[in-house]
Formats: C-alpha cells, sequence, structure tokens
C-alpha cells in the first residue's frame, strides 16, 4: 500500500527537486511509554512524502497570489499549509469520479498515495453546519460505488464518513436512521476494498467527544471496521496527540487491536478552552505534526491532516459555511504553528 518508505522517499525527494514543491526528508514524532512527543510543525522535516501535495490547493492559491502581490512574508508561512499533503474531500451533491480520479492520477504519476475523505452518508451531521449527504440507501450505494472505481489500482488512504458513527452513539443521529447507517458504512467498507491498494479507515470521534471508548467499539463493528485498515481518531478537531493517540490505543484494545491514524492537521496547540462550539474555528490553534507513517507507534499507521487547514467548520467565529476556504484563519493557524 504505502511500499517501501525508503524507496518512496527518495522518489519523492527527486519528484520535489523537480516541481520545486519544498519538500523535505526526515521523520516526524517518536513515542515513548508516555506516548507521542509533540513537535513544532514549522521545524518538523517532512517525512510525508508518500502522500501527494497537491499544487493546486486553496493554500497553494493563496501562496501565488499573495507573492504576486508583494506579501511575500505572509506567503511564505502560508507555506506551511500549502506544501503538506492535504485530505481530499470529494462533493458529495454530485458524481465524485472526476475529482477521485484527478487527485488519484495526479499521485500515481508522482509514486505517491492520494488522502480522501468520503464523506456524502444520509443525515449527514445532523442537519448541522455540514448537513447534507445523499438522498437515501440507493443513492448512497451509487455515490460510494463511484467512488471506489474512480480509485481504481491507485495508492489511495480513505477516511469514511467523519462523524457518521460518533452520531450514533451521542443520539445526535435519529435511532430510526441508525441501523441503515451501519449498513451503508459496512457497504462502503467492503466497496472501497475491493481496490487493491486502498486503505479504509472509519471515523471514531475524539476524546472530548465520546469520552468512554467502549461507546464506539460495538457501532464500529457493526460499521465493518474489522475489515477495514481501522479507524481514524481526532478528525477536524484539535485534541493533543498525546491523548489522541491514548484514547487510539484504548479503543484498538477494545476492537483487537485494530490500527488506526490521528488527525494531525491543527491540534499543535491542543484544544480550545474558550467555551461553547470549542471545535468551530477556534482561534489560537495551530498547526500540528506533519503528515507522516513514520509514527513510532505499531498502531498508529501514520498521522494525517484530514481536514483542510485553513477551510472553515461553519458559519461561527465570522467564518464562511463549512468547508469554504478561509484565508485569514489559514495564516493564522500557519503563524502561530512557528510559536512553538
Amino acid at each position: 500500500m504505502y511500499g517501501s518508505l525508503r524507496i518512496r522517499r527518495l522518489a519523492a525527494a527527486v519528484i520535489c527537486a523537480l516541481l520545486a514543491l519544498g519538500c523535505t526528508s526526515g521523520s516526524a514524532g517518536s513515542s515513548g511509554p508516555g506516548g507521542p512527543e509533540e513537535e513544532d510543525p514549522s521545524q518538523a522535516a517532512d517525512a510525508g512524502g508518500e502522500f501527494w501535495v497537491d499544487p493546486e490547493s486553496p493554500a497553494a492559491r493563496q501562496v501565488r497570489e499573495w507573492e504576486a502581490a508583494g506579501r511575500a512574508e505572509d506567503a511564505e508561512v502560508l507555506r506551511r499549509i500549502a506544501d503538506r499533503p492535504v485530505a481530499t474531500w470529494p462533493p458529495g451533491e454530485e458524481d465524485p469520479a472526476p475529482r477521485v480520479r484527478a487527485v488519484t492520477g495526479a499521485a500515481t504519476a508522482q509514486d505517491r498515495t492520494a488522502v480522501l475523505v468520503a464523506y456524502n452518508i444520509p443525515h449527514r451531521d445532523c442537519g448541522q453546519y455540514s448537513q447534507g449527504g445523499a438522498a437515501g440507501a440507493g443513492a448512497y450505494h451509487e455515490w460510494i460505488d463511484s467512488f471506489a472505481a474512480a480509485i481504481g489500482d491507485a495508492s489511495a488512504t480513505v477516511v469514511l464518513e467523519p462523524d457518521a458513527v460518533p452520531h450514533t452513539a451521542d443520539g445526535c443521529t435519529d435511532a430510526s436512521y441508525v441501523p441503515e447507517r451501519f449498513a451503508l458504512l459496512a457497504h462502503a467498507v467492503d466497496r472501497l476494498k475491493q481496490q487493491p491498494n486502498t486503505r479504509v479507515y472509519l471515523d471514531a470521534g475524539n476524546p472530548s467527544w465520546i469520552t468512554e471508548p467502549a461507546r464506539l467499539a460495538d457501532p464500529l463493528r457493526q460499521s465493518g471496521v474489522e475489515r477495514a485498515d481501522g479507524f481514524a481518531v481526532n478528525v477536524a478537531n484539535f485534541q493533543t496527540l498525546r491523548d489522541s493517540a491514548a484514547y487510539g490505543h484504548q479503543l484498538s484494545e477494545l476492537l483487537g487491536g485494530a490500527h488506526f491514524v490521528i488527525d494531525t492537521s491543527r491540534n499543535g496547540n491542543g484544544p480550545y478552552e474558550g467555551g461553547e462550539e470549542a471545535w468551530c474555528n477556534p482561534p489560537g490553534r495551530a498547526l500540528g505534526t506533519p503528515p507522516t507513517t513514520d509514527t513510532g507507534d505499531p498502531l498508529i499507521d501514520a498521522y494525517l491532516w484530514i481536514k483542510r487547514p485553513g477551510e472553515s467548520d461553519g458559519e461561527c467565529r465570522g467564518g464562511p459555511a463549512a468547508g469554504r476556504w478561509w484565508p485569514d484563519y489559514a495564516l493564522a493557524l500557519a503563524r502561530e504553528s512557528g510559536t512553538g
């Protein structure tokens, strides 16, 4: 799937040099009895060369725009996002195949792994900021089939349906929808795993949300986690690497040693302690450990930037609609990551 790390890093280094994408080599993160150590992401070497970096991401386009406008210092700071691999979230409102195919094709051309998020479950986000999703089971089957088929033989890591499982455990999702949701997620796992080089991780919330991991174990089993490659922790949240790893280990033990990935996109300063909706565009946050499979922990397959840093969580604290690029917030995240 990820291939030989040493060979892929060498290939990535050559490619980065040719394309001037600003990549470096090295390692990120270490673990010991106390769990992974936090890093200053502005100083950490990029061990994420096995993952594809989008040269046309909003951050990359913003860098070019600011350079042209004479904002060279801001542009350089924003490269802390633009030069890192971040996940692609194909649209749920339309056929995902064109976007998936474009991303996996570009990644394959550079001998890298594409990171994708499948986010179109019916009754998505309980009607909150990211409401929407497929119209029903049939529509979701068609959408996930198109998504999977577009991956083909490419190397891909798919984070499956953020919030979908935790929302069944916290009571947010209407109980009448829960059996269908588990069936849809299990089907999605099986369909995606038909692709020979695709890894799949079901979302499992974060330690500040479902504080008792045992409440998620059975929902994850019913959603097909035992046939997936594992689960994802801290997606779009701000929990520290140490706390996320501890939470993942607790859940892994309940699931017979399941592996997991951690979203480190915005957890450099940990969670916001400033009151309600602490998860929604909180101020003072920072980028976390750069994406890498070199985690130093046999159960943690990767640190990933699943939430795209600089894209809004929703219309709160002056932010635009969920998923929209917000350059001021992106710059603040990048600046804060350089103060550690």
